[in-house]
């Protein structure tokens, strides 16, 4: 069973275990959560369309929080709970994926049109550069998966999920310490050991997408019903919003430099 370990905590091992064995019509294929992953993404492009269109409507009237923080909150909460209810039930991902998608684009969105607003006079296009490098990155990584020039072997696996779980539990660590009003400035500034961490965390991230890709061909292997479709689907997009949002904090840094 270890062969269908996954550092995204929404593609694990046991979900696909225990789905294999529902009865089922029709089962999952790696063509069809492509196909469904694609779907997903034009719901959280869309969704952050949407908040596109409201940042540039008030952009005379409004600063970018004051127009679009109403859509981050509604997008963060709604996209958690969206996430959370899919991890423990995963035959409604058909119903909720679409949701989560819609919700995150208005996280990302709302975002996005932030920092865009932050920067947009010394460092003009990052967002688009952020958007640009995460496709790109996740083409290379579909690419070097699919060709087997990285092999999702039992010792890659255990590698890149540690050093995932360690990430995780170092982020809350960093978060509960602010909380109490201790602050760790490399978290956040613009000095080498902080785009060191950011390089590290976005190449963790992209190589999880190579367990995510080995996770989806596995529950097709295993005959998974066809709704995990829609779950292996959510999973990998919920890596693409991590790696977005570390290449997006990497050129923050670098345009943190520069000013």
């Amino acid at each position: 069973m270890a062969l269908f370990e996954s550092g995204n905590p929404t593609l694990s091992q046991k979900i696909f275990s225990r789905s294999a064995g529902e009865v089922s019509a029709e089962v999952m294929t790696v063509r069809g959560t492509i196909n469904k992953f694609g779907f997903l993404l034009l719901m959280v492009l869309g969704g952050a369309a949407f908040t596109w269109s409201k940042y540039y409507d008030q952009l005379l009237v409004q600063t970018a929080a004051q127009s679009v923080m109403p859509y981050l909150w509604i997008g963060m909460i709604g996209g958690l709970i969206c996430a959370l209810t899919i991890s423990f039930k995963p035959n409604w991902a058909g119903y909720i994926a679409p949701a989560y998608g819609i919700l995150e684009g208005l996280f990302l969105g709302a975002l996005s049109a932030i920092v865009n607003d932050a920067f947009q006079e010394k460092y003009p296009g990052l967002v688009m550069q952020a958007v640009g490098l995460t496709f790109g990155v996740a083409i290379a990584m579909f690419l070097l998966y699919n060709f087997r020039i990285i092999k999702a072997t039992e010792k890659f696996k255990s590698i890149i999920i540690s050093a995932t779980m360690g990430i995780a539990v170092f982020y809350l660590i960093t978060l509960v310490l602010r909380m109490f009003g201790v602050n760790m400035p490399f978290m956040y500034d613009s000095s080498a050991l902080g785009i060191g961490i950011s390089l590290f965390v976005i190449a963790i991230a992209a190589l999880n997408l190579i367990l995510d890709f080995d996770m989806i061909e596995k529950g097709a292997d295993m005959g998974a019903p066809k709704f995990m479709e829609w779950y292996g689907a959510f999973g990998l997009l919920v890596t693409m919003v991590w790696l977005y949002l570390e290449i997006l904090k990497l050129l923050m840094r670098f345009a943190g430099r520069r000013n």
